[in-house]
């Protein structure tokens, strides 16, 4: 069918379609065009203005260290126990104060012990006055004796007498050093120096010496110990390092271990290991000056074995793992990156050691390295002075073999 014609001229339904594709026409062209030339020139200089950060590889000193979950244990707990019964009369201390060795605490009430004292005195001075009548008794026998006047087992059964009543004055003697042992076990001391915890019983009440529950408890904080378990495994260095006379550091840090709280040194190794967890208990001890380690508190301890000197030394986020296995991105000349393969040792967690694939002095990528591909040309915006200008950061893991 044939479209009519007014004057010549199509009707503008056509003119309107060819128009239309015309503009499409152009618009693929141009397309294209953008595509075969803005395209992949816009791509090679966002891959040559990659932004990185780097760091050189330097020498430097890296512990290596075992960690561990420790209980703070006191180097002596104490029961005050009542060593007799009677009522309390006194109570001088204060919960929570620090006390010395032998310093007053309380007191039970001491007259019925003075009176029982007074009458094992009295029973001494009467068998010493029976004693000393005997002795005389004796003395005379042994003379008519000599004067054939009395038998001799008469003289025999005076001395058999002496006997008893010297052995009699004795036990009287034994009575009184108890009583007055009974005296000062009234006046009940510190046995130990340390911090006293909360009263247990008040002034007034009666104490008998089978209470369990005594008085009050005493905690010797300062110095203070941690007690934690190792690995069998680990087990070997740590005792090479003692029989060497070595002085092994240990730090202990908060329950999430992220703040060093005090320094100590490696005391005791237990003599075996326990068979159910394949661990060895050791314990170190804390001067604790500043009462900054509790009791029963758990701790993490981070126990320095050895460091390791002059060995290279690479920011622990350099390191990646992938197909080639462990690899850092290198910065070689005219700042291309290219992949190297490396073998890490131990880590502090800012720091790792690198025993083989990497030299003093080169530069590798610390941050932007998801971005990386091999080949690729880097900008350089931050660059580290080295791998342990920084200092250990307080939290930082213990040191662990890659």
């Amino acid at each position: 069918m044939v479209e009519p014609v007014v004057d010549g001229v199509a009707k503008p339904k056509r003119r309107w379609r060819s128009l239309i594709f015309l503009l499409i026409v152009i618009l693929l062209v141009g397309i294209f065009t953008y595509w075969r030339h803005a395209g992949p020139s816009a791509s090679t200089h966002v891959a040559s203005a990659q932004a990185v950060g780097v760091a050189k590889v330097i020498s430097g000193p890296m512990p290596e260290t075992v960690a561990a979950l420790g209980t703070v244990t006191p180097t002596a707990t104490v029961t005050v126990l009542p060593q007799l019964s009677g009522y309390l009369t006194d109570v001088a201390f204060t919960e929570g104060e620090t006390v010395s060795k032998g310093q007053y605490l309380a007191q039970i009430d001491p007259r019925p012990y003075q009176v029982q004292l007074e009458q094992y005195n009295a029973q001494q001075a009467k068998d010493s006055a029976t004693l000393a009548q005997a002795k005389s008794d004796l003395a005379r026998y042994e003379i008519l004796q000599k004067q054939d006047s009395i038998s001799a087992q008469q003289v025999a059964d005076q001395k058999f007498l002496v006997a008893q009543q010297t052995a009699t004055v004795q036990v009287d003697q034994a009575q009184i050093d108890t009583a007055k042992l009974d005296l000062t076990y009234c006046h009940i001391i510190a046995p130990v120096a340390g911090t006293m915890g909360l009263r247990l019983v008040d002034p007034g009440n009666y104490v008998t010496s089978g209470s369990t529950t005594g008085i009050a408890v005493i905690t010797t904080i300062t110095p203070i110990t941690v007690i934690f378990s190792i690995p069998q495994t680990e087990l070997a260095p740590v005792l090479a390092q003692m029989q060497s006379g070595a002085t092994l550091v240990a730090g202990a840090y908060t329950s999430d271990d992220s703040t060093k709280i005090a320094d100590g040194t490696l005391t005791a190794v237990d003599n075996q290991v326990n068979t159910s967890t394949g661990t060895v208990k050791l314990r170190a001890t804390f001067a604790n000056a500043n009462s900054v380690l509790f009791p029963n508190e758990f701790v993490n301890i981070h126990l320095t074995v050895k460091t390791l000197q002059n060995v290279p030394l690479v920011p622990a986020q350099a390191v990646q793992s992938g197909a080639p296995g462990s690899y850092v991105y290198l910065v070689g000349a005219n700042n291309e990156v290219s992949v190297q393969t490396v073998t890490p040792g131990i880590t502090d967690g800012t720091n790792t050691v690198i025993t083989k694939g990497l030299s003093v002095g080169q530069v590798v990528v610390t941050d932007g390295v998801d971005r990386l591909t091999d080949g690729m040309k880097v900008t350089i915006v931050n660059q580290a002075p080295g791998a342990a200008a920084a200092p250990h950061k307080k939290h930082a893991p213990p040191a662990t073999a890659q």
